[in-house]
């Protein structure tokens, strides 16, 4: 198989994560990703100097990705239930494959040297927790959103989405719009009668 050098990057990038998502970090070596391309682990090593640099590349190139749209979202200027349905689509509308990257990052740290763990939760608070906090944030500064904890906050709505960061829920039954619509009321309404 015969790749461009910046191709084959990128291609090593969306093979690897197919194969760390199915397999778990310690259940693949660097020769079986060599295999998976096509390619000699000579070619891999030139790219990534071991397994945990290429597992942070993969992750944060997804945190880069999230880092551009939540910001997109943002400036659109929306009001924060709009902006917290934007972010929940923007999420589950993302192939399996992709959802499945923020369960990888969360199953796999401990895996990882301390600084390699340090310096992903520094991208990870940065580039995607920080900007969910700020919109709930601007949400309850501007009185649409009770008074809560936004950090406390931001954990309950991705833990809302957890489940769907597997890629065997790629198959449910209702369409993702739906879904993100069902997760977006019951996070802001709440499932009590008033």
């Amino acid at each position: 198989m015969a790749f461009l050098v910046s191709d084959l990057r990128q291609q090593i990038l969306y093979t690897a994560k197919i194969l760390f998502i199915q397999q778990g970090y310690h259940g693949l070596s660097m020769r079986q990703i060599a295999e998976a391309l096509g390619v000699s682990k000579a070619a891999l090593y030139y790219h990534f100097r071991d397994k945990e640099e290429l597992l942070l590349a993969i992750l944060d190139s997804y945190l880069d990705e999230m880092d551009t749209a939540l910001q997109a979202i943002r400036q659109e200027q929306l009001d924060a239930r709009r902006q917290i349905h934007a972010l929940v689509e923007l999420i589950l509308f993302q192939p399996a494959d992709q959802r499945a990257v923020i369960r990888l990052s969360s199953q796999e740290m401990a895996q990882l040297s301390l600084p390699a763990r340090q310096a992903f939760d520094r991208a990870y608070h940065r580039k995607f927790l920080d900007p969910i906090r700020l919109i709930l944030e601007e949400g309850i500064q501007s009185g649409e959103l009770r008074p809560v904890d936004p950090t406390v906050a931001t954990w309950a709505l991705l833990g809302m989405m957890y489940p769907y960061f597997y890629p065997a829920h790629s198959g449910d039954l209702l369409p993702p719009a739906e879904v993100a619509e069902r997760l977006v009321q019951i996070f802001l309404d709440g499932i009590a009668l008033p």
